[in-house]
């Protein structure tokens, strides 16, 4: 993709009827329902870093559409072998559907071979997990009317086939929210979806947030958990990484927290945040894993 491209993306996102919109997903759909079936229904995705020559991370957009071109026209994105997304892509932003339409683009050129990751947020939670204020049915009839909501049930329905975690083999384990409290392999994180609800794996994957302490609490969000450094750092054995990458809270772009052992990515402008970010891991991040303050100094993009 080039500078272009992506300007023609764009002008394409503003300009689309429903039916050219409701075309996109459901040709989106169907690729990333082809890519759950090649993952035998696993919601974790694995990357061995010694395929890849460079790993670009997104964290929260929320409809920010300026800060997503921004991402995308750097030469250093265009080139990477892989883009992963952390998941929020629409809420908050007044162009949520405008974003959708530039993803969602994005993934279908980019074609099979998960070249391009969208990971689940909490924004994109299953139907028992509601977040509030969820404004993208609104965004999508203020602009395509009654038939809008068509529009938005079938991006609900294409949230049924994004995966909600990352595993760059024995280097980061990436997810929107935070690690749960309780697991005891890599397997209970990759088919959390399916043993949701009666296991809180999945909220938690999707809502949870790290402290500065041990243990694990109710959350103040009043979805997922609190979790401290010591649940952090059992799931990184599990995992056999070095560092949790997710996103989930506004910051300056990057926050390091819990002793390196967990970066949090934003990439949106605007929620209390003057700075965002997105991370290339390239190079020595790949070939030996790094901790979030050597990842903040070196592998943060921030403007």
């Amino acid at each position: 993709m080039n500078t272009e491209e992506i300007d023609e993306w764009v002008e394409q996102a503003f300009k689309a009827d429903v039916d050219e919109f409701s075309a996109l997903i459901a040709e989106a759909k169907e690729l990333l329902a082809e890519e759950h079936r090649f993952r035998n229904g696993s919601g974790l995705v694995r990357i061995d870093p010694y395929t890849v020559r460079s790993v670009v991370v997104i964290g929260d957009i929320h409809g920010d559409l300026e800060s997503l071109v921004h991402i995308l026209k750097q030469r250093e994105v265009a080139t990477a072998n892989r883009i992963i997304f952390l998941g929020d892509y629409g809420d908050r932003g007044e162009e949520s559907v405008e974003v959708y339409s530039v993803i969602l683009t994005l993934k279908m050129l980019a074609g099979r071979g998960e070249r391009v990751i969208l990971l689940r947020g909490n924004h994109e939670g299953p139907p028992d997990m509601p977040f509030r204020p969820h404004e993208l049915p609104m965004f999508f009839v203020r602009k395509y009317g009654e038939r809008g909501e068509a529009l938005y049930r079938a991006v609900k329905e294409l949230w049924e086939y994004l995966p909600h975690a990352v595993l760059v083999t024995g280097r980061y384990l990436m997810v929107h929210g935070g690690v749960p409290c309780n697991i005891t392999s890599l397997g209970d994180v990759a088919y959390a979806h399916e043993t949701h609800p009666s296991s809180s794996t999945f909220k938690e994957l999707l809502w949870s947030d790290p402290i500065e302490a041990n243990g694990c609490f109710e959350s103040v969000r009043g979805a997922g958990r609190m979790f401290g450094e010591n649940i952090t750092a059992e799931v990184l054995r599990i995992s056999g990484v070095k560092t949790i990458i997710r996103s989930h809270e506004p910051c300056e772009g990057v926050k390091v927290q819990q002793g390196g052992k967990i970066l949090t990515l934003f990439s949106r402008k605007g929620d209390f945040n003057n700075q965002a970010a997105y991370l290339l891991l390239d190079g020595g991040m790949l070939r030996e894993a790094k901790d979030a303050n050597e990842l903040a100094k070196t592998a943060a993009r921030i403007w």
